[in-house]
């Protein structure tokens, strides 16, 4: 957790860590948790980043707006990573989803085989149990991605 305050201490009395981060060449102490260093050092790279990326495009401005047009950048970036996560879940869905239906169809026609195909046609059966074979191999695969 990033605090804003000088003195900082967490929940438990201690004075929280300071870490020193550069922002769009500004420096800026602030406190975060016993071990959180390294996250709140990435984030804030991620932040500088955005910041350069303003820099660049439009020149230096008052760090108010540096940061807000920076976190905004960045809010930007993660909606559309939300979305496309969001939408890589629910192709998973309806690909698991044909999935089951194809191992349930698998199965119905594994076990309508012996009926299908009298004893004395087994050249066709062996067949019919190899294509059978063949799809439950695909629907593993489909499975194990």
């Amino acid at each position: 957790m990033i605090s804003p305050l000088k003195s900082a201490r967490c929940s438990k009395g201690k004075t929280m860590p300071e870490v020193n981060v550069q922002i769009g060449g500004r420096e800026f102490m602030v406190h975060c948790e016993e071990g959180e260093e390294p996250h709140l050092q990435a984030a804030a790279k991620l932040l500088d980043t955005e910041a350069a990326t303003l820099q660049s495009q439009i020149g230096r401005v008052p760090e108010s707006r540096m940061l807000l047009m920076a976190g905004l950048m960045l809010a930007d970036r993660f909606k559309e990573i939300d979305f496309t996560v969001r939408s890589a879940d629910e192709r998973i869905r309806s690909l698991e989803s044909q999935l089951r239906a194809a191992e349930a169809r698998a199965a119905s026609l594994a076990a309508s085989a012996p009926k299908a195909f009298p004893q004395e046609n087994t050249e066709l059966l062996e067949a019919y149990k190899g294509a059978v074979a063949k799809l439950e191999e695909l629907a593993d695969q489909l499975e194990a991605k």
